[in-house]
């Protein structure tokens, strides 16, 4: 029964001591409320279910000096290199803890190994969505993408339109084909990111992450009824940024939760390419710009050389258009007059 108390008192403090480890990462890098209250919240419920035993008799079963343990040291124990490998050593060191405790508990008088079982199961959700919080904003803060779709090139071909836009400052373009089939499509955004590499700008993908791996792109964009950011990242895990498309606020926020690398924001103005029937506007915006952590954004929807004002005004650091580059007799001017307007 000692050894059984000994393990109880060993193991919980290591699961405490991890579990105050993400909740530091979760309020102090990733300045997430709710995640810090859900990490707050299981430390409450591992202490309840460890109530019923008796703290004086778990107290005086500690025999650190006397632990076996404390000078074995696993190899690579002291590195660390990033936040997110601080997350991973603290989230496995607490499954395991909660593991060894839930299994004496069943065996010490007072506590509750099904509580401790409980606690394991929220642990494992509770690790899921913070690594997958802490491996989203990769993407750089690009100025100007250019979404490439065939159909709105009324002057050029397609590719002379997305060679264009790089030669006038766009640092990204985005294949968004809809009725283009999966071999063509993948050929392409392969097309593209063999164009694009010269000219060190990022290819991405419209909904479909099989053909962005497939191409090499740097990543995917997924609206509201595509592929979620957790099945994109079942298919690609953190080979491809993630995009997602966002009108306010609360939905620039849940994109952040859910571990997207940058959102697009809109629509800003009204627009002939994609019907909305809500325009967020500039005022959304500057909202979203002031959520705590906002991801990278870009901001699209009827944007233009002669309309980017009002996003300026909000703080705008990135837009994304479509049909003024597209359907533009001179791509590289309107290019080069967009990032006139947004500067260095």
């Amino acid at each position: 029964m000692l050894g059984a108390m000994r393990i109880i008192d060993a193991a919980s403090n290591r699961a405490r001591e991890a579990l105050r480890t993400l909740e530091d990462i979760a309020r102090f890098v990733l300045d997430d409320p709710d995640l810090t209250r859900r990490v707050k919240d299981l430390r409450h419920d591992l202490a309840t279910s460890l109530a019923g035993i008796d703290a004086l008799r778990r107290l005086a079963a500690r025999d650190t000096p006397g632990d076996v343990g404390t000078s074995i040291k696993a190899s690579g124990e002291f590195d660390r290199s990033s936040v997110d490998d601080i997350a991973a050593a603290a989230g496995g060191r607490l499954t395991e803890a909660l593991r060894s405790l839930e299994e004496a508990a069943k065996c010490v008088a007072g506590a509750d190994a099904r509580a401790v079982e409980r606690v394991r199961y929220q642990a494992y959700t509770l690790e899921r969505d913070l690594r997958l919080r802490l491996a989203g904003g990769r993407a750089p803060q690009w100025r100007l993408c250019v979404l490439i779709t065939e159909s709105l090139c009324t002057h050029l071909p397609w590719k002379e339109v997305a060679r264009r836009s790089l030669e006038g400052g766009a640092d990204c373009l985005q294949l968004r084909e809809k009725s283009v089939e999966g071999g063509l499509l993948a050929d392409r955004a392969e097309w593209l990111v063999r164009m694009a590499r010269p000219f060190g700008a990022s290819i991405i993908v419209n909904d479909r992450p099989d053909v962005a791996l497939l191409a090499g792109a740097a990543g995917v964009h997924v609206g509201r009824h595509d592929l979620s950011v957790l099945q994109v990242r079942r298919i690609a895990g953190a080979s491809l940024l993630v995009g997602v498309s966002t009108s306010s606020p609360e939905e620039a926020a849940a994109a952040r939760a859910a571990g997207a690398d940058y959102c697009g924001i809109g629509p800003m103005f009204p627009t002939t390419t994609k019907h909305k029937p809500i325009i967020a506007g500039p005022e959304a915006l500057k909202a979203c710009l002031a959520l705590p952590g906002m991801l990278p954004h870009l901001a699209i929807g009827g944007i233009t050389p002669d309309t980017i004002g009002p996003l300026l005004a909000a703080g705008v650091r990135g837009v994304a258009v479509s049909s003024c580059v597209c359907g533009s007799p001179d791509p590289a001017e309107t290019c080069r007059r967009l990032r006139a307007a947004l500067g260095s």
